[in-house]
């Protein structure tokens, strides 16, 4: 039997070319076998098509380059060249909005990226840009394909390249479903949003091998860059789940709070949430003593449409809250202090997560609400010597440098420093409105009276006495809730239980809020 005996015969008309299509389409739905896939299911983790069927509308998935293969020689690669080269792009809907998506798939070459996958990474993202919609990577790669060598490297280069222009144009969101060491980190971190799965997802540059060989500490490779490390210690991870489904649920909840680009709005959703409701049980929630903490949580879902509040980064620098909500149906983002943690101190983690939401909500059309009950910044040489100063700064300029309607409501303490970074009116806010147990100043009675009324305390018969009577006096004269609203630095001081009302009319009047910033190529926005 020659050669050309063993080649199979190939249609010669076109139903018999439409059925070797239908053929390889499929071939390429399948994956490499049904083994892989078994493993991939053993692992508790889905395979890439099944998670984009989770995260898009119902056969809205549009397919791009699916049978795609690399064209790379050498250590055996010429042998193997499944379709799709490991990862599955494309574009679909999420509640009817354009969403664009690609999705390692584990099974092939275990994710890696080499040069045909990474063009069908960049075509895609390219695409999204173009189109002006939101771009989904569902994450679980083994990092570049060593067998490529710098050709998998340079496919990095071209998607850190791509996320960057992208960003502050379209909503870019991680989800990390797998493994993801290296340079493959920096993508995700380049993103506005990464979500992880408890035990299935890891991100670190270098991982456990590498740690124990260079400093000898042993350590699991959830410890090293696990879902709660990253969503807890290092805020990597804006959100960490138990499993894939609630994780993707999780997205499309997410996007339908986002604009799908920098040129729209968020959608707005209908609401049989009264904008006028009053809130009564605000005047019970917040304790007129300062030294009294309370959960800013139940402030904020007091506030807004049906309770309904995704918080953003929620287990990192719990001090502060950082969420989208809506208020009569249009998106909002709040930016709030937590008495119940730290008393609600700025410090170095609570200003870097604030700042780039308050970047975030800027750059995508959301307003911002800022409720303010700070006793100032943490002290401590740890906080001077870590850059409180420089990382405080970059809250500040977010804020100076925002140009979406901006709201702030002192609810009780505002302090010093703190005070003017929270959104003070001197840097910008739009509004500012107060509660009557609102104690804005330098720096608390107690304090302020210790160092201007030193000498008479120290002189006095009962220092004791004479330093009670002189922190009532500053009260008195510096430190009660219409000082600030008899010099203009407060707007209005406001009944709580009206709050809602209040601000749902003051987002409506800033609907249509128009500012220019200066002519320049962009700003150098602390460090």
């Amino acid at each position: 039997m020659t050669v050309v005996d063993q080649i199979p015969s190939e249609p010669t008309d076109a139903r018999g070319r439409v059925a070797e299509l239908h053929s390889l389409r499929e071939q390429a739905r399948r994956g490499p076998s049904d083994r892989a896939t078994e493993a991939q299911h053993a692992k508790g983790k889905l395979t890439a098509r099944e998670r984009i069927a989770l995260l898009l509308d119902e056969g809205s998935f549009k397919e791009v380059e699916q049978l795609r293969r690399h064209r790379a020689t050498g250590f055996g690669l010429e042998s193997k060249k499944p379709y799709t080269d490991g990862v599955i792009t494309g574009w679909g809907t999420v509640e009817g909005r354009t969403v664009f998506v690609y999705a390692h798939d584990f099974r092939i070459f275990g994710g890696a990226l080499g040069e045909a996958h990474a063009t069908k990474i960049h075509k895609i993202m390219d695409m999204a840009i173009a189109a002006g919609a939101p771009l989904v990577s569902l994450n679980d790669g083994a990092g570049a394909r060593i067998q490529e060598g710098v050709s998998a490297l340079a496919g990095y280069g071209g998607i850190f390249q791509r996320n960057t222009k992208a960003s502050g144009v379209i909503p870019q969101i991680s989800v990390m479903l797998g493994p993801c060491a290296g340079g493959a980190a920096y993508s995700p971190a380049l993103t506005d949003f990464v979500f992880m799965v408890r035990d299935t997802s890891q991100m670190f540059i270098t991982g456990p091998d590498v740690v124990r060989a260079v400093t000898g500490e042993e350590i699991t490779q959830n410890g090293l860059g696990g879902a709660d490390v990253h969503a807890e210690t290092s805020g990597v991870a804006h959100f960490a789940y138990d499993d894939e489904e609630t994780c993707i649920s999780e997205v499309r909840y997410l996007i339908s709070m986002l604009p799908s680009n920098n040129r729209e709005n968020p959608p707005v959703h209908e609401t049989s949430d009264p904008a006028d409701r009053r809130s009564e049980v605000l005047l019970d929630l917040v304790p007129a003593d300062g030294n009294r903490p309370y959960d800013m949580h139940k402030v904020i879902e007091e506030l807004v449409d049906d309770g309904d509040v995704l918080e953003i980064h929620e287990r990192w620098a719990r001090n502060i809250i950082c969420a989208l909500a809506r208020m009569d149906g249009q998106v909002v983002g709040i930016v709030a202090n937590q008495p119940a943690h730290l008393a609600g101190v700025l410090d170095i983690e609570a200003s870097e997560k604030s700042a780039r939401f308050v970047q975030m909500c800027d750059a995508f059309n959301i307003p911002i609400i800022t409720l303010l009950d700070v006793p100032g910044f943490l002290p401590g040489v740890d906080q001077e010597h870590g850059g409180i100063i420089r990382h405080g700064a970059k809250l500040l300029y977010a804020y100076c440098n925002a140009t979406v309607p901006r709201i702030s409501l002192i609810l009780r303490k505002a302090y010093g420093g703190a005070y003017i970074v929270m959104d003070s009116q001197s840097i910008g806010a739009d509004l500012t409105y107060a509660w009557p147990t609102n104690e804005i100043a330098v720096m608390g009675a107690e304090g302020a009276a210790n160092v201007i009324f030193r000498k008479q305390i120290a002189d006095a018969e009962d220092p004791e006495a004479m330093r009670v009577r002189m922190v009532k006096e500053y009260k008195a004269e510096l430190m009660h809730p219409y000082y600030a609203a008899e010099r203009g630095l407060v707007d209005d001081v406001i009944d709580p239980a009206e709050t809602r009302e209040v601000l749902v009319s003051a987002l409506s009047m800033l609907r249509n809020k128009h500012a220019d910033l200066p002519s320049r190529k962009h700003g150098n926005p602390p460090q």
